[in-house]
């Protein structure tokens, strides 16, 4: 049984971290619910973009030819990566920026993987999807963004942990799933608050956990170019980056870094000197066949110049973490049933948030609420 003394200090930890995170999680709650469904709503806004149907045995057009007619587009700009949806191999998304470097200015071209004509230039930096996308990862404010909001989620699981330390004692009295409705309003809401809150507590914790994961992408993967990257690349040390003309055939790296890992699909190709890649290799980014092994990479890199296979690096537990919780954050594992179920217990979770912001603004009496409840409530814990 827990202490009266546990239960204060408990709930002082419980009532301060969910305060300070509460609004942000909200938002965050808010704008990922469209998130859930992004590939819907782009069919039904009309900004997904597909390739037509075609025989299965069309011939492919050769990637280098797909490259040319994006850059042709926007010959002031540089590739940065080419990549392939999962669900459609008959398309390919070129983006190109003015410089190598990481950026949020950025053109997109698709081109149809068969004939290599331009199919659209998809604005993926406007929009209403746009919007709550940037809402929710970085809240339009960079790498500071992230880690604040990573923050966020950190306070947030301090919150679950904490409520659950506290709602045995607190419930002890009641039968599971009691919502008194006869009593005064306040009651009422933090029953329902209590309810919510542990039917959708193994579910927030992931989505949160995963979340917070997901902040530190852009530093979990300076990480590795500084851990293994480095140590792949000591053979070119001293060596200027290859310029653009002295690079061989991008539909030869493809294809070598295929042989290199039979049974492997495509994901996408990151270009000399991206954040992803060595100022030196073309690395190709591949990904499984099953429903798991989808979600993980594989990168191959491959000399810029000579388009041999020069590395295949087993990917380290700190990069796979982060691919495995990116898709579970969003529910994109299991088709629309799981979406489904996502988005249910993120409203269920909204309304955890909402209730929780509502008890302490009608926050009262306290000592006559916990006696209404049937419980004793410590002095600090009101």
């Amino acid at each position: 049984m827990v202490s009266a003394s546990a239960i204060r200090r408990w709930s002082w930890v419980h009532k301060w971290s969910s305060l300070v995170c509460t609004v942000f999680m909200l938002l965050l709650c808010i704008t990922g619910l469209p998130l859930i469904f992004h590939h819907e709503i782009g069919h039904l806004l009309g900004t997904e973009v597909e390739a037509p149907a075609m025989p299965a045995n069309t011939p492919r057009a050769s990637l280098d030819r797909v490259i040319a007619t994006a850059k042709a587009l926007h010959p002031e700009r540089v590739v940065q990566f080419v990549s392939q949806p999962e669900d459609d191999d008959g398309l390919w998304f070129v983006t190109l920026t003015p410089t190598p470097d990481p950026t949020d200015d950025f053109k997109s071209v698709a081109v149809d993987a068969r004939t290599a004509a331009v199919l659209a230039q998809p604005k993926f930096d406007e929009g209403f999807m746009y919007v709550m996308f940037k809402l929710h990862v970085d809240l339009f404010a960079g790498l500071p963004g992230k880690l604040f909001l990573g923050f966020m989620g950190l306070l947030m699981l301090v919150a679950i942990v904490s409520g659950v330390v506290l709602y045995a004692p607190f419930m002890r009295k009641l039968d599971f799933g009691t919502v008194r409705r006869a009593r005064q309003p306040r009651l009422k809401w933090l029953d329902l608050h209590n309810l919510l809150g542990i039917v959708t507590l193994v579910w927030a914790f992931t989505v949160g956990a995963t979340g917070m994961i997901n902040t530190w992408a852009d530093l979990i993967i300076k990480y590795w170019q500084h851990d293994q990257l480095s140590t792949l690349l000591a053979p070119y040390q001293g060596q200027p980056p290859v310029p653009a003309a002295e690079r061989g055939s991008l539909q030869a790296a493809l294809d070598a870094a295929l042989a290199a890992a039979p049974g492997n699909k495509l994901s996408f190709i990151a270009f000399p000197g991206t954040a992803f890649s060595s100022p030196h290799h073309n690395t190709v980014f591949l990904r499984g066949n099953t429903a798991l092994t989808s979600r993980l990479l594989t990168p191959v890199l491959v000399d810029a110049r000579s388009g041999a296979v020069t590395a295949k690096p087993d990917l380290p537990w700190y990069l796979t973490a982060l691919l495995v919780s990116q898709p579970l954050h969003f529910g994109d594992y299991g088709g629309l049933p799981m979406q489904i179920l996502w988005a249910l217990l993120d409203i269920a979770t909204i309304i955890v948030l909402g209730s929780g912001l509502y008890l302490w603004v009608k926050r009262g009496q306290p000592q006559s609420l916990a006696r209404e409840a049937g419980v004793t409530l410590p002095e600090a814990a009101r």
